[in-house]
């Protein structure tokens, strides 16, 4: 895990993270915390795009093992409502 100082990013700019993303995502610290994740836009999309398969697949094996239940919009809302 690449970290940095969010000071060191304010004082260097931009060229700071572009130097150091080659090695992958980039945590900016913040108050002794990862407070930012910086990120090639390619890199994030992948991330997105593998989680919309893994909860695909995810919904996939509930349908297959049984773990849904049918009902219409209206009644889903009457059971989200009583909680």
């Amino acid at each position: 895990m690449v970290t940095m100082p969010v000071q060191e990013v304010k004082r260097r700019g931009m060229s700071i993270l572009d130097n150091s993303l080659s090695a992958g995502p980039v945590y900016v610290i913040s108050h002794n915390s990862p407070r930012y994740v910086v990120m090639f836009a390619d890199t994030f999309r992948e991330m997105e795009d593998a989680l919309a398969e893994a909860r695909i697949a995810a919904s996939e094996a509930d349908m297959r093992a049984g773990r849904y239940t049918k009902g219409t919009a209206d009644e889903l809302m009457a059971e989200l409502m009583e909680d």
